[in-house]
């Protein structure tokens, strides 16, 4: 692995959500000053509960999303400063939802080829070779060119949103939780396929998931996010054997097992997930957490870098939450 293919710098993203008809608005940090950096060749997975910013922070790397304050670079140049179509031919995204990501009224080679036409690609005699060859490499008979979502089946609509995504070549795929609405035995068909295509044409990974076992087999660093912040960063082996944030044990001890004695495990986070639009003082998981000092609820936690990656805890931090 060589290069940064994307860094977050202090990213933030800011909502202003409505109080109510005579109150005014008030703002919502669903991203919250995020640094990232996803290198060349890696495999970079976002975990977190629904609603702490992951789906944002990807649309913010598209440039789907502006950003409020900090910077994206994406292949050493910002973001900002560059041309749509020029981040399209380095960024592609495959979507949850294969059934609503694709247009029911076009054909499959229209929906593949699409990339080609709207980036500007020179030569439309050899769109439907091209496509015909993506559908191959996704596992797609070629005889599915006319047909239409509709007539394949959802593993079949997935490979066809993979092919789409990879007509142009790309570097860095941003996959948002990309098995979630497929049967389980599909799943994992598209999880080796993703394998194979990341080995085959040197692709990168960004890899959306609430699915801690898809994370573990196909990711090589994990970044765990919690109410807009990434409280913990680490390589794959690393955070599953020797989880360090209270929030990551809790998530990995919240996986089930099939002994059917063992029941559904107790994550000791509670029911109540904080109120985003006023998230607690000092360390924002504070009120959940089974290890919680006294100094948690005042001092916000400094991001303290390990041996094996970073995060965001005072259990870590030798000054006790005071200013050095």
């Amino acid at each position: 692995m060589s290069g940064s293919m994307i860094q977050t710098k202090d990213a933030t993203k800011t909502f202003m959500i409505s109080s109510g008809f005579f109150q005014g608005k008030r703002p919502l940090h669903a991203v919250n000053g995020v640094n990232l950096t996803v290198s060349q060749g890696e495999v970079v997975a976002l975990v977190g509960e629904s609603g702490c910013g992951k789906t944002t922070l990807a649309k913010m790397i598209l440039g789907l999303e502006p950003l409020t304050s900090g910077g994206i670079e994406v292949n050493g140049k910002p973001l900002a400063g560059q041309n749509h179509v020029d981040v399209a031919k380095i960024l592609q995204p495959i979507f949850q939802d294969p059934y609503s990501s694709l247009n029911p009224r076009k054909s499959i080679g229209s929906i593949i080829t699409l990339p080609l036409k709207v980036q500007g690609d020179p030569n439309p005699d050899t769109w439907r070779h091209r496509a015909e060859e993506m559908m191959e490499m996704v596992g797609l008979p070629r005889r599915v060119f006319q047909n239409y979502p509709s007539q394949l089946s959802g593993g079949q609509r997935q490979r066809v949103a993979i092919a789409r995504a990879l007509i142009n070549r790309p570097r860095v795929v941003i996959c948002d939780e990309p098995t979630s609405a497929l049967d389980v035995s599909v799943q994992s068909q598209i999880l080796n396929l993703l394998q194979d295509l990341r080995s085959e044409l040197n692709l990168t990974y960004v890899i959306i998931s609430h699915n801690l076992a898809v994370v573990e087999h196909i990711a090589t660093k994990v970044a765990v996010m919690y109410l807009g912040r990434i409280v913990e960063e680490a390589d794959t082996e690393t955070l599953f054997t020797k989880p360090q944030h209270p929030y990551t044990e809790a998530l990995l001890s919240s996986v089930l097992t099939p002994d059917p004695n063992l029941g559904v495990p107790d994550t000791h986070l509670g029911a109540a997930y904080p109120n985003p639009v006023e998230p607690p003082s000092g360390c924002t998981f504070h009120p959940r957490c089974a290890r919680v000092m006294d100094h948690c609820s005042v001092a916000m936690p400094p991001t303290i870098s390990t041996l094996d990656g970073q995060v965001e805890c005072h259990i870590y931090d030798n000054t006790n939450g005071l200013t050095v």
